[in-house]
């Protein structure tokens, strides 16, 4: 048997050893059992909110379990192959199958490494994502739209659910802004790399004269907080309400009333807006909810240099504004990352959503720095 194979196996059955002790895995496995007795019980649903607090800590320790938990199993696996290995002739069967299970344990490893690395309380949990189209007239709009679908596609792949709750179309094509709810665990630590400013720059469809045209937009990531209250917020006093007709595609989709609910944060000038559910109690409380979110990462900022520089100078959506990656479709193809100088040729297949390699180089640099 390769000796190397085997060396390569055995530390990984260990840092998969390793990484059950450092997450707690039996205690989580435990708190999980807790759960489903209290589940069980005929009086459980008889306090709603506490009902609905512990279904949530178990959907978050289960994020954890079953990843570990293949893992664990793989590296069983794993050791019974290297007994067959060790008694078969070189080249064996059964090393080939242990070479391609330690590959793909591997890869698994360092997702999971990853994902354990998101420690702050909101990264586990879910996100609003908001796209806004900035300097380049009709063709940022068109890019906010592609950037929409590339962000969809990605969340297809990757088992997130996600829902438009706010959208403004462009006057020629595309959009001026969207807003996302996208639900999933770690949705908001994986996502929350995006944000900043993003250049396209391509041959236009909107210029008769072929001409090459530059347009950006911001994304922006905040964290689901769910209904806590993490900031304090006087709805009568410290917050004005607009309320105004929803836009549709048209005919019996187009609201009737004025149910969108549009809330400005008087202090900051910060904005939240939904009008995505036909109650307008409904939207209240979805734009209630970003806005918190909102302010809580605003606070969040104060406390951290570097998610200040991060988020910043994204307020300008154009030339002269800090721009965080760029799309280049023409003459060169590339997709350049300017934070950990990362530059891929694969400029199509990135807005198609293929953006694994960049959540994660992102998440890779965030915790080196």
């Amino acid at each position: 048997m390769d000796s190397e194979l085997r060396e390569t196996a055995t530390m990984l059955m260990e840092r998969i050893v390793q990484l059950k002790d450092s997450l707690d895995y039996d205690i989580k496995v435990e708190r999980v059992a807790e759960i489903d007795t209290l589940m069980a019980a005929p009086n459980f649903w008889d306090e709603q909110e506490k009902a609905q607090e512990l279904i949530s800590e178990m959907q978050r320790l289960n994020a954890v379990i079953k990843p570990v938990g293949e893992l664990s199993t793989g590296a069983g696996d794993m050791e019974v192959l290297i007994e067959f290995a060790e008694m078969e002739d070189d080249e064996s069967s059964s090393e080939e199958e242990l070479r391609t299970t330690v590959e793909a344990l591997q890869k698994q490893l360092e997702a999971i490494e990853l994902q354990s690395s998101m420690k702050n309380p909101e990264d586990s949990g879910n996100a609003y994502l908001t796209i806004q189209a900035g300097e380049g007239g009709t063709d940022s709009a068109d890019f906010c739209e592609m950037l929409m679908r590339m962000y969809l596609r990605w969340f297809e792949n990757n088992k997130f659910k996600a829902e438009v709750i706010d959208q403004s179309e462009g006057e020629e094509a595309g959009l001026r802004n969207v807003t996302l709810h996208v639900k999933g665990a770690y949705a908001f630590g994986y996502l929350k790399g995006e944000t900043g400013n993003h250049r396209l720059v391509r041959i236009s469809p909107f210029d008769s004269a072929g001409r090459r045209h530059t347009s950006f937009c911001a994304v922006d990531v905040i964290p689901d907080l769910g209904d806590v209250e993490v900031i304090e917020i006087n709805w009568e006093k410290d917050v004005r309400e607009d309320t105004y007709r929803a836009g549709g595609a048209g005919g019996q989709h187009v609201n009737k009333t004025d149910s969108a609910v549009r809330l400005t944060h008087l202090e900051t000038g910060v904005v939240s807006q939904c009008q995505n559910e036909r109650s307008q109690h409904k939207n209240r409380a979805s734009a209630r909810k970003m806005l918190q979110a909102k302010l809580f990462q605003i606070e969040q900022e104060k406390q951290s240099a570097a998610t200040a520089a991060r988020r910043g100078e994204k307020s300008k959506i154009g030339f002269g504004g800090q721009t965080i990656r760029h799309y280049v479709l023409q003459p060169q193809q590339y997709v350049k990352d300017d934070r950990m100088e990362l530059k891929l040729n694969n400029p199509f297949e990135t807005l198609d959503g293929d953006l694994d390699e960049l959540i994660e180089a992102y998440l890779r640099w965030s915790i080196a720095k």
